[in-house]
């Protein structure tokens, strides 16, 4: 019996024009992804805008605005499968204004994939999608040192932007960081070694792809996390009618005749059935959707919490976060929002802007910290209306984020993580 593929999900960044695209048209391309019929119409499209070889960009930028500007606008899964795994690649633009979408993402993975044009070297755009793996504790980074063949696949220019990006990420949170010297047009050192880099003693793009150690590092097994988003009312044939709480399990496990405890009204009770997809278990594990039936019938509302008994989660209205602003109208302190996290929705003021990240220095800017204007990044303090339940990012990445909404237009305004 043939063992399962492993999946990799991994994300593509880098500033406009360093070849994102293109690297994803070829990993598509020679991992046979591609079917004949969209192959001619490649080929005829590149011939027809002048192209002398394939435009690979073309199989990725699927959105009229975007084959019309030359620049990815939003984020786009990709599939494809090689004989050791599988993978799902997440493209990201890499305009200064789309970096919202960059943000959005690179949440969730823990391997991206960084393209620095060679010719260009570091860009401050290089920088924040950088300090974005960083702060969403993206534990794997690929920088690959891309367009070679523009400056001649010189080891010295190479050796040069590897020099100046690892002085950049010395106090950043990456713990591996691997540099290939790539040319996506050309294909060098993506599925195989190039002879144009005779120099470089590294591994190909495919192979560190095909051999990154994943172990379910996304996946909390500690801490149950059980926060209510739905009440349904069963109604069976007999007397035997209840109350079943759906949700999404965050983290953690949870087993019939646990012990638990209902947040924030702090009652204990025990679990009685857990249900998944129309079928009884005895337990479920952190990613799974399901609604369970507990020994009790107490007062529950949607964005209760219900974590396992003798256990602690944090409750505060007072909220200090990293926030990373995604709204063209700037944050002010005193702004009212909505604060979604996780099931529960609620208002919220910005108490006060502490400072604001220099992306190109990582120094606060105490200074400069009385708004948050678009891609800019700051610590802040907020009050909530309600309890909110929640632990530090670093603790737990699904109940450690939130977003901010617009009470008018109901627009996501800002993405931030809990310290």
């Amino acid at each position: 019996m043939n063992k399962e593929k492993s999946l990799l999900k991994f994300a593509i960044i880098g500033n406009i024009d360093d070849g994102k695209s293109s690297l994803i048209g070829r990993l598509l391309l020679d991992s046979k992804a591609i079917y004949d019929d969209q192959l001619e119409v490649l080929e005829k499209i590149s011939t027809e805008q002048g192209y002398k070889n394939l435009n690979y960009a073309l199989l990725t930028d699927g959105l009229k605005s975007e084959r019309e500007q030359g620049i990815t606008i939003d984020i786009a899964y990709r599939y494809f499968s090689t004989q050791k795994r599988k993978f799902i690649i997440i493209d990201c633009p890499g305009h200064f204004q789309y970096t919202h979408n960059t943000f959005t993402g690179l949440s969730g993975v823990n391997t991206a994939i960084l393209l620095i044009d060679a010719s260009k070297g570091i860009q401050e755009q290089t920088k924040r999608h950088t300090f974005l793996c960083s702060l969403l504790e993206i534990k794997h980074l690929i920088v690959c040192i891309n367009k070679m063949d523009l400056v001649n696949y010189s080891q010295e220019i190479y050796e040069k932007i590897k020099s100046e990006f690892i002085i950049y990420t010395k106090t950043l949170n990456i713990k591996q960081i691997d540099f290939i010297p790539t040319s996506t047009l050309n294909g060098d050192n993506l599925i195989n070694h190039s002879d144009k880099t005779l120099w470089y003693q590294g591994k190909d793009l495919m192979y560190l792809l095909e051999n990154i150690n994943i172990n379910n590092s996304n996946l909390n097994l500690a801490n149950l996390r059980f926060p209510i988003q739905n009440i349904l009312h069963i109604n069976t044939s007999g007397a035997n009618n209840y109350r079943a709480y759906t949700g999404k399990i965050e983290s953690g496990t949870i087993k019939v005749g646990d012990s638990v405890t209902l947040l924030p009204s702090g009652f204990n009770t025990q679990i009685k059935s857990i249900n998944f997809a129309e079928k009884s278990l005895e337990q479920a594990y952190a990613g799974m959707s399901i609604s369970i039936q507990l020994n009790d019938e107490l007062d529950v509302s949607v964005g209760n919490m219900i974590i396992k008994t003798n256990t602690s989660i944090n409750i505060s209205q007072n909220i200090e976060l990293l926030l990373y602003s995604v709204s063209s109208m700037p944050i002010k302190k005193h702004n009212k929002y909505i604060l979604k996290h996780i099931t529960q929705n609620t208002k919220c003021i910005i108490q006060q802007i502490d400072y604001k990240i220099n992306i190109n220095s990582l120094q606060n800017e105490e200074h400069q910290s009385n708004t948050l204007n678009n891609n800019d990044i700051g610590k802040i303090t907020l009050y909530t209306s309600e309890p909110l339940l929640f632990d530090s990012y670093k603790q737990n990445k699904n109940t450690g984020s939130l977003i901010l909404i617009d009470e008018i237009t109901n627009n996501t305004i800002a993405a931030g993580i809990i310290l």
